[in-house]
């Protein structure tokens, strides 16, 4: 009898585990079709051949020729692409420092620091627009320089991703076993063998997911980018914005079908690098 009964309960858990596996499927099934639903659909409708409207007329290619030799369009591919670029590479060195030293050094004002490290992450996007821009219209009033264009755009980036970078940074640090350096250090390792072999191995995947990170909210941004922007300086978002004011086009959803591509190219590879860090 006590045998039957403990199998009828680890029946019952089974069957509990079943429904509960299949429930959190369902679950998690609807909330990729909300989360990707809509970039389906501007996939989709890239290969639409109508010019206008949202009905479907047919299935066509035309719009990435079109594209293709869309000179306005390629300019702000590059522009976004050098944006993006310069930003995250300034935005992850320094966040990098930033976060290593919140969390490894002891100085006057440290507490500070750190809570004011977070108040870019807070901001809203349009504060931190219109003080940048209200710092650039004082410094070329006064001073003659920090015209507005790419160099203001990158400046101005790297502004909003260094708080990202240094708090992903720091998070990683923070999670680290100090017993590893302990370890090195007993084995004869100086302090720069130890930050070379030991802590910059551990630290990569936080610096990769900061870097990340910044490239991804330097590729989307709109608000500081049209604020901070120049002419011959006009970006993928702004110029969609101002396309889609005219009115949604296929073309407009080929050039975020390939923003997205461009998105889902950069997360498989960053993951794979990852994978290749963490094989010994």
């Amino acid at each position: 009898m006590a045998l039957q009964s403990q199998l009828a309960r680890t029946g019952r858990r089974q069957l509990v585990v079943k429904r509960n596996s299949l429930s959190n499927c369902l679950l998690a099934f609807a909330l990729y079709i909300f989360l990707y639903a809509p970039l389906v659909v501007v996939v989709v409708y890239s290969f639409n051949s109508a010019r206008f409207g949202s009905g479907w007329k047919g299935f066509a290619t035309e719009w990435y020729g079109v594209l293709a030799h869309n000179a306005q369009a390629l300019s702000a591919a590059k522009n976004t692409l050098v944006l993006g670029l310069v930003s995250t590479l300034i935005s992850t060195f320094l966040g990098t420092l930033l976060g290593f030293g919140l969390n490894r050094f002891e100085f006057p004002g440290k507490a500070l620091f750190k809570w004011l490290l977070y108040v870019p992450v807070f901001i809203p996007d349009i504060v931190m627009a219109v003080a940048m821009l209200l710092f650039y219209s004082i410094a070329s009033s006064w001073f003659g320089f920090l015209q507005l264009g790419m160099l203001t755009m990158i400046l101005a980036h790297i502004t909003f991703q260094i708080p990202f970078v240094a708090i992903v940074v720091r998070s990683r640090l923070m999670g680290m076993d100090s017993s590893l350096e302990e370890a090195a250090g007993d084995l004869g390792a100086n302090e720069w063998q130890t930050f070379r072999y030991v802590v910059l191995p551990l630290l990569f995947p936080g610096i990769l997911a900061g870097g990340m990170l910044a490239f991804t909210l330097s590729l989307d941004d709109f608000v500081v980018s049209f604020f901070t922007s120049g002419p011959g300086s006009t970006t993928l978002p702004i110029l969609i914005y101002s396309s889609v004011k005219r009115g949604i086009t296929p073309d407009i959803n080929a050039l975020s079908s390939l923003m997205i591509l461009l998105s889902v190219a950069g997360t498989v590879a960053a993951t794979l690098i990852q994978k290749r860090k963490a094989k010994p």
